[in-house]
């Protein structure tokens, strides 16, 4: 496509953007189940009207747009209040979970070298946790050692597999709450007391869990202890534009304490221009991005979060159960909004490519081969609907009139 050499009218643009729009996943109707978090249209209606009232401001001048400043540094208070942070604790906002935790490694990589590491860095990670932490690596040249999972069906990290795996030149271990492939929250408490036996940094990856999991334990779920209350935990990341229900792209990097977020930022001065300072990866930061997340933190409150989190747990309580009553295997013990979950008799992915064909957009596990749901406070009144879509694709599967196995092979780009 080259430039238009003439600009066509808004109208025509909107009904055409409409039309393409017309084969994505129908998030709003409920039936997807992974990359959008649906609070409903009262939630989106004030993260639409808070990120366009900043949407021209940029989150790099702060001295520019001092109400950008002071949002994000309230969001970051809040999230440090819901997580323990400590006095004295700090963070800022990033434009994802990839983003916090690659400035996490960047972090802690550089408060190990000033300590004294000099040797080539590594990282250990349980096999579950998130591929953001290779992407990280790899953009800094780190090694990366993955551990097994314990051996106990209980899909939790195995601190015994991590110390193994840890020498004098490891920057960091990390634990999960929840782990995204089968939504278990890692022995976090564990991994902090290996932490502070080893003198090595702990992440928490809560990219999923961080704004989920508080109020979860709020409603009476039995939620370990997972954060910055653990003595052991350095930094944390946690998405808002996940189970905060923020506008995208919106997440948070939480330190302990101001002297290990001091070696997160880049600050330069030896070039033409003037000298700059950028807190995160990205240098422009999207005001609105900052807006909403404050906006919609603010419009729910500890009740209004509280409400919707209830539903994602009572939404995934109940499919546990259906799930149960058909013959499907529980991968672990989800306590949040995931559940990966697989038939003893049935290929998952066949499974996955028949539910697809009824209009739902979920996900897969691959270790071991599985189906996957991220649910939402919407699918409060779906799962009856999701549960008899699935007794119809497991049918077809059983009658082999599905796609052969080899063929569907589901991967998200």
């Amino acid at each position: 496509m080259k430039l238009p050499k003439t600009g066509a009218s808004w109208s025509e643009l909107k009904s055409e953007m409409s039309a393409r729009g017309a084969g994505d996943a129908k998030w709003r109707d409920g039936k997807t189940a992974v990359y959008v978090f649906n609070a409903g249209p009262e939630v989106e209606q004030v993260q639409k009207e808070a990120y366009t009232a900043f949407m021209s401001e940029n989150g790099l001048g702060p001295l520019a747009f001092p109400s950008l400043a002071e949002m994000e540094k309230e969001v970051v208070s809040m999230a440090l209040d819901l997580l323990h942070g400590p006095e004295g604790s700090t963070g800022a906002m990033t434009s994802g979970g990839t983003d916090s935790i690659t400035m996490a490694l960047k972090t802690a990589r550089d408060f190990a070298r000033s300590k004294g590491q000099s040797g080539p860095a590594n990282i250990v990670l349980p096999q579950s946790a998130h591929l953001a932490f290779d992407k990280a690596a790899h953009l800094m040249d780190i090694e990366v050692r993955r551990a097994p999972l314990k051996t106990d069906g209980s899909y939790e990290a195995d601190p015994a597999a991590i110390a193994d795996r840890v020498d004098s030149n490891t920057v960091m271990i990390v634990g999960s709450a929840p782990n995204f492939p089968h939504g278990i929250i890692d022995p976090v408490a564990a991994l902090s007391e290996l932490a502070i036996e080893k003198g090595v940094w702990l992440h928490v990856d809560a990219c999923v869990g961080g704004f989920l999991a508080p109020f979860a334990r709020m409603n009476g779920v039995p939620v370990p202890a997972f954060d910055f209350e653990l003595d052991g935990v350095q930094s944390m990341s946690a998405d808002l534009h996940k189970y905060g229900y923020a506008a995208k792209g919106a997440s948070t990097v939480l330190f302990r304490s101001a002297d290990l977020y001091q070696h997160m930022p880049f600050d330069f001065a030896g070039w033409s221009g003037a000298p700059m300072k950028t807190p995160t990866l990205a240098g422009t930061r999207p005001g609105g991005a900052i807006s909403a997340a404050w906006a919609v933190m603010n419009h729910l409150g500890v009740e209004g979060y509280c409400r919707l989190q209830g539903k994602v747990c009572a939404a995934r309580e109940k499919v546990e159960q259906g799930l149960r009553e058909r013959g499907f295997e529980i991968l672990g013990t989800p306590l949040l909004g995931l559940i990966a979950f697989r038939h003893p008799d049935l290929y998952s992915f066949a499974l996955y490519g028949e539910i697809y064909k009824r209009g739902w957009f979920t996900s897969v596990t691959k270790e071991p081969r599985s189906l996957h749901l991220m649910l939402s406070p919407k699918h409060a009144d779906m799962i009856d609907d999701y549960l008899r879509d699935l007794d119809a694709a497991c049918e077809t599967v059983r009658a082999g009139e599905s796609a052969p196995a080899e063929t569907v092979q589901p991967r998200y780009n």
